[in-house]
């Protein structure tokens, strides 16, 4: 296939992947994930009038044998099984890992994960007829071929990138920014040649994989920063390692999985980027050209969230971006709730701004490292 080089980059018509299965409760109660996240950023998108009728697709779940093209058959058995009794036994909690503290039995389960891979593979779809398709309740990129981890019950990016394939990409490039290592697609095309894995999240954090000397196969490239990661580390790497990486390998999709924890003030990370950081990199990534599908990922601050995939599909679609937030929003985001952040550590800001400030600082000396390690063949 042609490479587009930057330059050359023809506009792709964004479409915005969306269902209501995502405003149903989940996860249960002391989850992280109990938050409300999807549905509040649909809301404020249509809120703020960015979002058309004509521009909203809602995907069918997943069936079985679209699920079983990667996932093993008796886990996704023994997953629906337990979603439809509402129990899990022993033995299955031990192997699958469902019904854990981690990976709660819930109402509706099987359906929410089946319709985030469904996501995935109408966005993969969407894109290869010339739109760039915004997936944010995708992005459960730790779930493995037979089991789940990390929250993650099925693997969504892996169907987006087995799409691209399928639809006769030579090489895809999987880009993943949230805070945490993208564990499971690593895995899942370790001895792929046609598929790059590149993860920039916060070195010691869970999973603690994804080291920067491990390129599995050849086919990963890591890249574990410090706490406190801050814009202008992420504009380094991106421009001096991501950016040359992704050139010398010459895509022809692209898979973005745009995790929200690493933003300032989310409970499960220690990183310090602005909401700007991450659409800014999702523009130098877009300038390619190629069949992009843009995947939502990890995030446990429902206002960073939720103010973030809004902005990002804002960006997309060439919005302008308000100084304050009209009284709806306001009024949204001041409902939200979240166990794990204090009242008195609530910025003000979450509450009546949809864009960060940016948190530039001086880049360190590892990073710079890192880059340079990272960009050598």
């Amino acid at each position: 296939m042609h490479k587009l080089q930057p330059e050359s980059a023809p506009q792709q018509h964004p479409l915005y992947i969306g269902s209501e299965v995502f405003r149903r409760a989940a996860f249960g109660p002391n989850h992280p994930l109990k938050i409300v996240r999807h549905s509040a950023v649909l809301d404020l998108v249509r809120i703020l009038g960015w979002l058309h009728d004509d521009d909203f697709r809602t995907p069918q779940p997943a069936t079985v044998a679209q699920l079983t093209a990667f996932h093993d058959s008796r886990y996704v058995e023994a997953l629906q099984y337990a979603d439809s009794t509402a129990r899990v036994d022993p033995a299955t909690r031990e192997r699958y890992h469902i019904g854990t503290l981690e990976n709660p039995l819930f109402e509706g389960l099987f359906e929410r994960a089946a319709t985030t891979v469904a996501g995935s593979i109408l966005a993969a779809r969407l894109a290869l007829q010339g739109h760039v398709a915004f997936h944010p309740s995708g992005g459960t990129h730790h779930g493995r071929r037979d089991r789940a981890s990390g929250f993650c019950y099925f693997n969504d990016p892996v169907f987006a990138i087995r799409t691209f394939l399928e639809g006769g990409c030579e090489r895809v490039l999987y880009v993943d920014l949230d805070a945490h290592h993208g564990d499971g697609v690593e895995e899942a095309f370790v001895d792929e040649r046609r598929v790059m894995t590149l993860s920039i999240h916060e070195q010691d954090r869970w999973p603690y994989s994804g080291l920067a000397d491990d390129r599995r196969s050849g086919g990963a490239r890591n890249f574990p920063v410090p706490r406190h990661f801050n814009d202008a580390e992420l504009r380094y790497l991106v421009e001096n390692a991501v950016l040359p990486i992704a050139g010398r390998f010459e895509p022809d999709a692209l898979v973005i999985c745009c995790g929200a924890d690493c933003l300032a003030g989310d409970p499960l990370s220690s990183m310090d980027l602005s909401n700007v950081a991450l659409w800014d990199t999702v523009d130098r990534l877009l300038e390619f050209g190629n069949p992009t599908v843009i995947l939502g990922g990890g995030g446990y601050n429902p206002w960073t969230v939720c103010r973030c995939w809004a902005g990002l599909w804002g960006r997309l679609t060439g919005q302008a971006m308000p100084e304050s937030l009209p009284p709806d929003a306001v009024k949204m985001l001041t409902r939200m709730e979240c166990d794990l952040i204090d009242d008195e550590d609530v910025n003000p800001r979450w509450l009546s701004t949809l864009v960060d400030t940016p948190y530039d600082g001086p880049v360190r000396p590892e990073i710079e490292s890192l880059a340079a390690q990272l960009v050598k063949d």
